[in-house]
């Protein structure tokens, strides 16, 4: 057996080297390097193995180095609503809330509303993507559900438009991802067609459709995307459970055939892993049934994430949040998240008992991979974007760096 050294990497220039136990591509590393320079991660992995690198500046870490979070859906925070900011400075006050807690790239969600209201919304935010502030836009709504409507306005709910889908896709200017449609609405099908034509991904969701309109409509927007050559093979599934027609044994309902979809690596599913949203238990469940690379943690957080309880708007409908809980006022129907994406990793692991490397990529690499962007975010990996978390052994955020530079906390 040879006793020689391990081979290390050619000698790189790097600005900062950070150390300590991190989570990277081939799992939980104890002793790890991730090396940065110019904005980016030059290399990653066991220290054992890292090359030269010539750093004066190196931090070691006591905690836990997670790659930058990735959330796929969020209408806000700090405050501040996306689909109800009135001008650019209060749309970064809900990005900067979400990115000092760890989530450097973030897809901003809006919700029904009608088409004007939708256009003016998209624009606004189609500038916040061209300046590099968020990853993407998500339409939620308004080709959706009546009855499983959630916390959306019934008023401006209405069947499939896919010249519509179109133009607010031209407004984005390519930073629509992805957009909420129920398969049992009126030209829903029309609608899948077009969000694959224009680029972006079918998400299936706030439904009362069956088991076997889920299934038709998973197949029907893997086979566009699949034509169109998209930024993912795969749609998603909007909120897993919520929004969806309970499930019952004499009739299934969607949720059961996204979740089987899921298992078979052939949809990817939201999950909002708040302790709100989903019992500790259905959470643990959904990770042990899906494939390792269909489960997206979300936060569907609205403007009161990082706020103290109080009233809220989101779009058109009041919000009332009592004990971190937000819900319609006067109503019962949840209206959206208030925690941070790190908040949700950390419940998926210390109360449904997921493993961190899998709870981890669930909130980096997966969604990262859904936005077509896994070459640049959501893992500690050379040539990948420096968005790096450095948590403690809670999973609370310390410091946060986004293209190697520091988050102010």
């Amino acid at each position: 057996m040879s006793t020689s050294e391990p081979e290390r990497s050619p000698a790189l220039t790097a600005d900062l080297v950070l150390r300590g136990t991190a989570v990277l591509e081939q799992g939980l590393v104890p002793d790890a390097l991730v090396l940065i320079g110019g904005g980016d991660i030059l290399w990653a992995g066991p220290a054992a193995l890292a090359p030269e690198h010539g750093a004066t500046k190196v931090l070691s870490h006591d905690g836990i180095i997670l790659p930058g979070l990735v959330d796929l859906h969020c209408h806000g925070g700090g405050g501040a609503s996306f689909p109800d900011a009135s001008d650019p400075r209060e749309l970064l006050t809900a990005v900067h809330e979400h990115r000092r807690h760890g989530t450097t790239s973030l897809v901003a969600s809006l919700v029904t509303a009608d088409a004007q209201t939708l256009r003016s919304r998209v624009a606004d935010l189609a500038q916040l993507a061209a300046d590099g502030e968020i990853a993407a836009i998500h339409l939620e709504g308004p080709f959706i559900s009546v009855a499983r409507r959630g916390a959306q306005n019934p008023e401006h709910i209405t069947g499939g438009d896919a010249d519509l889908v179109r133009e607010l896709a031209q407004i984005a200017g390519g930073a629509l991802v992805t957009m909420t449609v129920a398969p049992e609405a009126e030209d829903a099908d029309a609608v899948i067609e077009a969000l694959a034509e224009v680029g972006a991904l079918p998400s299936l969701g706030h439904t009362d459709g069956s088991s076997a309109q889920m299934t038709r409509a998973i197949e029907l927007s893997r086979t566009e995307l699949r034509r169109e050559h998209g930024r993912s093979a795969l749609p998603t599934a909007t909120h897993l459970f919520n929004g969806m027609r309970p499930i019952h044994h004499r009739d299934p309902g969607p949720a059961l055939a996204a979740l089987d979809a899921a298992a078979r690596g052939e949809l990817v599913v939201e999950v909002i892993a708040d302790g709100v949203h989903l019992d500790a238990r259905t959470v643990a469940h959904v990770f042990t049934i899906a494939h390792e690379d269909s489960v997206a943690l979300v936060t569907d957080a609205m403007a009161a994430a990082g706020m103290p309880d109080g009233q809220y708007r989101l779009g058109a409908l009041d919000v009332t949040v009592d004990a971190g809980v937000a819900t319609l006022t006067g109503g019962t129907s949840i209206a959206g998240g208030t925690a941070h994406l790190l908040d949700v990793v950390r419940f998926a692991v210390t109360e449904a008992g997921v493993d961190l490397v899998r709870a981890v990529r669930a909130a980096s690499t997966v969604p990262a991979t859904v936005l077509g962007m896994q070459d640049r975010i959501g893992m500690l990996a050379a040539g990948r974007r420096a968005d790096v978390v450095l948590a403690d052994a809670q999973l609370r955020p310390m410091t946060v760096l986004r293209s190697g530079e520091t988050v102010s906390v």
